[in-house]
């Protein structure tokens, strides 16, 4: 390797990146590689990460989860997560974005070792790139994650949800976002403890909006709390949302 490639690569993992997968990610499978980017960001060994993916169904226990708030009727699969939380449902047409940042560096203008700052932002971040579909989010006192009014009921329900582990000062696991999974899934589960409110999905919206485009607001809305623009390591088809 010449001076100037070793230059370039090293540029490039000093830059945040992100990864879409097209297929069903097995929770395990994920968990492992999280890991393991987690542990290389830690070394400097690799570039900070977003990792867009989809789960197949199933229940994740956070470590604030109570055995009974599982009710799980179909004995869908359950893990125990590691991040912090309660419980929370998988499944496909959920967006899953796991955040692999090392917050010991400064983001933008979210500082560095501000756990409080690092959740706000990515709440601020779902917010922002879901209004700039023409839906309008918000976060409530005491409740964790995302609330909307849902259109099809007028209740306030939940349409993202925030589950956040950080390993000496980096960060893995992430957020969700209901695009358009089977909500009757939610109900094998007390979501996050919350038993007074529902939950909902963009589809309830605008049953035309796609993943590409609740992608695409994601990385456009990203450089507004985080101060740098992802770098794409995925196919080509993904590359040119």
């Amino acid at each position: 390797m010449t001076d100037e490639q070793a230059i370039a690569e090293k540029a490039i993992s000093e830059k945040i990146s992100w990864k879409r997968e097209k297929g069903l990610v097995s929770y395990d499978d994920a968990l492992a590689v999280m890991q393991e980017r987690a542990a290389a960001i830690r070394r400097d060994e690799c570039g900070e990460l977003l990792w867009f993916l989809e789960h197949p169904r199933l229940y994740t226990a956070g470590t604030s989860a109570k055995p009974a708030d599982l009710i799980n009727p179909e004995n869908l699969p359950t893990y125990e997560a590691g991040r912090g939380g309660q419980w929370t449902y998988h499944g496909p047409g959920q967006r899953i974005v796991y955040v692999m940042l090392d917050l010991m560096r400064e983001h933008g203008p979210t500082p560095p070792r501000d756990l409080r700052a690092f959740v706000q932002s990515l709440e601020r971040w779902i917010i922002a790139s879901l209004s700039s579909l023409g839906i309008s989010g918000r976060t409530e006192c005491g409740r964790i994650g995302v609330w909307v009014n849902d259109p099809t009921t007028g209740e306030e329900s939940k349409i993202a949800a925030l589950g956040i582990r950080v390993s000496r000062w980096v960060s893995w696991h992430g957020i969700a976002i209901n695009l358009d999974p089977d909500l009757a899934d939610f109900d094998g589960i007390i979501p996050c403890g919350i038993r007074e409110y529902g939950v909902t999905s963009i589809r309830r919206f605008n049953p035309d909006l796609t993943m590409d485009d609740l992608d695409r607001a994601l990385l456009t809305q990203w450089p507004q709390f985080f101060g740098e623009a992802p770098v794409s390591l995925t196919s080509d088809r993904d590359s040119t949302m």
